[in-house]
């Protein structure tokens, strides 16, 4: 049986759906209809629309979701992010940590501080020693309000309330109460508790590497009219890696700056 020469209208129909049939082709609407009409010159020019090329797909970045400064409170003197300066003094004035420890380290005065703080700073101090060599000490952790009372008097009577205020807290406003600062020194005991610490190999590893860990150098150089003290380069404060990383990798060196608070040189109250 000869088969049937597709009819005009069909052949028109599928020339203006831009389909080129095989087998029938530019010959068989040649047949029927003109080879200049209409639907012969659409259908032997009709292409197929090209497909995107890969690069001409948009593709979507996932971002990183913004750092979440509620996550912790500022204020808690139990959270690892209270901020504790001269305008923002612990509440209450004589708080206790509930979790204190001896951390498994060395420690010149016996010391305890936090459980958080202390397995930080047991891999801190590991770290020092199997990467560089480095033999660290700690000088301070928690200190209650009374014995900073006793401290910051010392400290006025023997060079004067001036002097005294920009270099040991008033009790009530010691980040050394909340039991998350810790005062680190070299085991040789070269430069303790002094601003040649942050020339030492023990200073320069703990200011490249302590964020790792969880800790902020807490009293950087020419930050004293924000954090209120003078350089300390042993004075370092757990804040735990979240937000030690965020402050690394902004470049933001103080809490009172990364959090919008104040600070200063002068005292409340």
């Amino acid at each position: 049986m000869t088969p049937r020469r597709p009819g005009p209208r069909m052949l028109i129909a599928l020339a203006a759906a831009g389909v080129l049939v095989l087998g029938v082709g530019a010959w068989a609407l040649g047949a029927v209809l003109p080879p200049d009409s209409a639907p012969v010159r659409a259908a032997l020019t009709a292409r197929p629309a090209p497909a995107a090329s890969p690069s001409a797909i948009p593709i979507s970045t996932p971002t990183a979701p913004a750092f979440d400064k509620r996550a912790n409170s500022i204020d808690d003197p139990s959270s690892i992010w209270v901020v504790v300066n001269k305008s923002r003094p612990l509440n209450p004035q004589t708080y206790v940590p509930a979790d204190l420890v001896q951390p498994p380290v060395a420690n010149i005065h016996d010391q305890p501080v936090r459980h958080v703080v202390s397995d930080a700073l047991a891999a801190m101090f590991a770290a020092a020693k199997s990467g560089a060599g480095l033999s660290l000490t700690l000088q301070s952790g928690y200190r209650s309000y009374d014995m900073q009372v006793n401290d910051y008097n010392g400290d006025v009577a023997a060079h004067g309330r001036a002097y005294a205020d920009s270099d040991t807290a008033r009790p009530g406003h010691s980040e050394h109460q909340t039991g998350l600062a810790v005062d680190i020194s070299a085991a040789s005991g070269r430069c303790s508790l002094d601003a040649c610490f942050g020339q030492t190999p023990e200073g320069q590893w703990l200011a490249a590497n302590a964020w790792r860990f969880g800790f902020l150098l807490r009293y950087p150089q020419g930050k004293e009219a924000v954090t209120g003290f003078t350089y300390e380069p042993w004075h370092f404060r757990y804040v735990g890696i979240p937000l030690s990383t965020e402050l690394h990798d902004t470049g933001v060196t103080t809490l009172e700056e990364f959090f919008g608070v104040p600070g200063g040189e002068t005292y409340s109250g």
